[in-house]
Formats: structure tokens, sequence, C-alpha cells
């Protein structure tokens, strides 16, 4: 696995974050179905999977624009919240949640005409799964990148509450957890890997076409929000601070209160990255690493 050398995955990765996810983690751009649906001639039929699909919240803002969609995530948490979620929407019947690893792929799911990764190709072992998720996906299929635009500013000039105190809180996660970066059971000290781009060229795609989403849209944000937000990362999951759990959370609200005693922030939506990589019917697909 390239996340790090001396690290491996295991399954408290994001253990007991989904029921935070979907209210602390800020939304795509808006537009984004839109451009993907533009760029990528979606037309309502054709499959979609969605590799790292946490609980669901981008496969099923596409869920009108394909026959099927089908969501692969390690956590049962998330697997059970994106159940829930496509139930209330009215799309369980097109929708299927398979609890597995993208290094499990293919897992007997078949072929798709589109692949996305939502900020989740860092964590996984990237050159043997890009070889087999191009094994699943027919000819002329797309694999799609989604991330946030980390160069853009956001600052909160000119808008009405304060911002979120994100220094401040990271202070606050390593005086609990130490000083390394936190992962599951283990440590990144050099954080996630970047680099996509040789990684899915190696693995034969085309491309890639970027496309940028325009962020900067005006967010008002609760200290739950927030408070969600911070339970809602690996490095900060709620299992990571033990029995220091509620000490800590007190300690986290306290901060915000102080910032902000009327409970209310600021924040800039960001802008949203998209990269489309094709499976270019000319050439054959390698075979999946070993």
């Amino acid at each position: 696995m390239d996340v790090a050398a001396d690290w491996e995955w295991d399954d408290t990765l994001f253990s007991g974050t989904a029921a935070y996810y979907r209210r602390g983690r800020l939304p795509y751009a808006p537009g984004l179905t839109d451009v993907l649906a533009e760029v990528l001639t979606l037309d309502g039929r054709g499959r979609l999977i969605d590799v790292g699909c946490g609980p669901g919240i981008l496969a099923l803002s596409l869920a009108h624009l394909f026959g099927e969609i089908v969501g692969v995530d390690p956590d049962s948490g998330m697997i059970a919240e994106a159940t829930r979620e496509a139930a209330e929407r009215g799309v369980a019947g097109k929708a299927q949640w398979v609890q597995a690893r993208a290094e499990d792929l293919p897992a007997g799911l078949g072929t798709f005409t589109v692949a996305i990764f939502a900020q989740s190709f860092h964590w996984m072992d990237r050159d043997l799964v890009a070889a087999t998720t191009r094994e699943m996906l027919q000819p002329g299929g797309a694999l799609v990148h989604v991330s946030d635009v980390k160069t853009q500013p956001r600052t909160v000039g000119g808008l009405p509450h304060p911002a979120v105190p994100y220094a401040a809180i990271e202070d606050l996660v390593r005086h609990y957890l130490g000083p390394v970066r936190r992962a599951g059971r283990g440590l990144l000290p050099r954080g996630t890997p970047g680099g996509e781009a040789a990684v899915l060229a190696r693995a034969g795609f085309a491309g890639p076409q970027r496309h940028v989403v325009p962020g900067g849209q005006a967010l008002e944000r609760t200290g739950d929000d927030v408070v969600a937000g911070v339970f809602s990362m690996s490095f900060s999951a709620p299992h990571l601070f033990g029995t220091r759990r509620v000490e800590f959370e007190a300690d986290l609200r306290r901060l915000l209160r102080e910032v902000s005693p009327a409970d209310r922030f600021s924040e800039r939506q960001p802008g949203t990255e998209v990269f489309v990589w094709w499976n270019d019917p000319a050439e054959p697909a390698p075979p999946p690493a070993t």
C-alpha cells in the first residue's frame, strides 16, 4: 500500500464517523452534478460504482443520472447510513451497497460506465485499484477523481459570523492524541499521498480532463455542525479518544463558545476539482498488479 510504507490499513480507520459525516462534512460545490452530467454525457442509463462511497453522499446525488448505482466502502457504519438514506430518497431499488475494501474488487460486481473516487483514492493500494477499476469499466468508460480545491482562499471577510477556528481545533486534537496524525490504529507522520495522475497513467487511463466547480458561497454553521465535522475525520474519529472522548468534546465546545457565543460560524464553500480519466478502448487494459 502506498499511503505510507510503515502504515497498514485497518478497519477502525473511519470507525464511528458515519453518524457525523453527512452533517459535519462540507458539501460539494453547487453544480457538481450538472458538470458531471454534461462531461460524462449521463442520460439516466448506465452503471456507476462509487469506490470509498462513505454514507453515499455523492452516489445518491447522481442516482437520477444512472440506471444503477453501486457504493463500496469497508466501514459497516457508512454502508448502513447509505442504505438508510437511499431508502429515504426512494432510490433503494436502483442502489446496491457493498461492504468491501477497494482492494477486494471486482467482487463480482460486473462492469460499469463510470467509477468515482471522491476523496477516497489516497487510502488505497492505488496501483492495484486503478488497474482493477480499468478492467471493470466498459470501453470508453470514465474514472472520475473528485476532491476539494485545496488552493482556494476561503476567508470569511464580510460574512456575519466568526470563522471556524480550525487551527485551534487542530491544536486541541493534538493535545489529546499526540503530535503525529492518527489513522486507525496507526500513525501517518507524512500524511496521505498525492500524485494520483502518475498512478492512473501507469494503469493505462487516458487523460485527464480537469474541471473546477466554483466555490466561495457563504455557509452558516452551528457548533453542532463543527463538532460533527471533527468527529467525521479519520484523524479525530470518536474511538481515538477512548475514555477521554467526553472530556475532549467538552473542551471542543468550550473553545467554540469562546469564539462565537452566538453559536454561529461563517464559512466559504470550497470549490470542487474533478479529473476525468478515460478507459480508452484503443489500448489494451493492463493486468491487475499482484
